[in-house]
């Protein structure tokens, strides 16, 4: 995550309150500022609003109400600046609102209509985790019960063993460097493979990529940071996934497809199916997106 803001796609709904809350919290552990941004439908080419002036005012109006309550209810958002925008598509103001603001990260909530602290994907979401130049956080249901004060108590990375892991294994490291949090690494590798392999072998597969970044690692990062590495077992990956130990207000980083274009995301079949076992915060991380540091 290259940039050095942090922008936030707001609507007053409760998936919006727990975008604000990642992103609040992320900014206060990155030391970023947070822009929440609120994406109008632009007015040209469209013709379900009407298109006098004063009715462009008043909704305008009401969106900065909306984005004035919301960082009211933060108790202190001196670090969290508000703006509406305009797009045809949400997804592309949010991403003009990135390029604008030189941000590291596209914050949005997940959770409508999803059970609680699980992921569900509208389309806003689906279109970033598709298409989007930057790192993309997804904020499941009930984010914005966290404290944004909590900071980042873990930082998981599940590293494969594909083109592109190196990427996100540099992204994690400088995450965990500007947050100072301890740096979890998750291999899937012995997760999935064919019935005919050996139980032992799969653990072992496991365990020896696991065992292999973990070295990379702690040669990248500070003393002061923690780092441990820990392997996925189960049934499946949902299982896997399902099975570990979650801290609250933690967050989960995934890489990019390989099939995505470079610079753009594209949620690969492993990274979607660990978001729907997932009970915390995943940023999907663009194969050629750089490391913050």
């Amino acid at each position: 995550m290259t940039g050095d803001r942090v922008v936030v796609g707001y609507t007053a709904t409760d998936a919006g309150a727990d975008a604000l809350a990642l992103g609040a919290r992320l900014g206060a552990a990155l030391g970023a500022p947070v822009h929440a941004v609120v994406v109008l439908p632009s007015p040209e080419n469209n013709v379900s609003i009407p298109s006098a002036a004063s009715y462009d005012r008043l909704v305008a109006d009401t969106a900065r109400g909306w984005l004035r309550d919301a960082l009211a209810r933060l108790g202190d958002p001196s670090r969290i600046r508000g703006h509406v925008r305009y797009a045809q598509a949400v997804s592309d103001g949010l991403v003009a609102a990135a390029e604008e603001f030189d941000a590291g990260v596209i914050v949005v909530g997940t959770g409508a209509g999803g059970p609680r602290g699980r992921h569900r994907l509208g389309t806003t979401a689906e279109e970033l985790v598709h298409s989007a130049p930057v790192p993309v956080a997804l904020a499941p249901e009930g984010a914005r019960k966290i404290d944004p004060a909590a900071g980042l108590p873990r930082i998981t990375a599940a590293i494969g063993t594909r083109p592109g892991a190196q990427t996100l294994l540099d992204t994690a490291i400088g995450v965990a460097r500007r947050s100072h949090a301890p740096l979890r690494l998750l291999s899937l590798a012995g997760v999935d493979l064919p019935d005919r392999v050996d139980a032992g072998l799969t653990r072992l597969t496991g365990q020896t990529h696991a065992a292999g970044v973990l070295d990379t690692v702690r040669a990248s990062l500070p003393d002061e940071i923690a780092a441990e590495a820990v392997v996925g077992t189960g049934d499946d990956i949902e299982d896997a996934v399902s099975r570990l130990e979650w801290q609250p207000g933690e967050i989960a980083l995934v890489g990019s497809s390989r099939l995505a274009q470079p610079r753009r995301l594209f949620l690969g079949s492993t990274a979607g199916r660990i978001l729907r076992a997932l009970p915390v915060p995943m940023i999907v991380v663009p194969r050629t997106s750089e490391a913050s540091s």
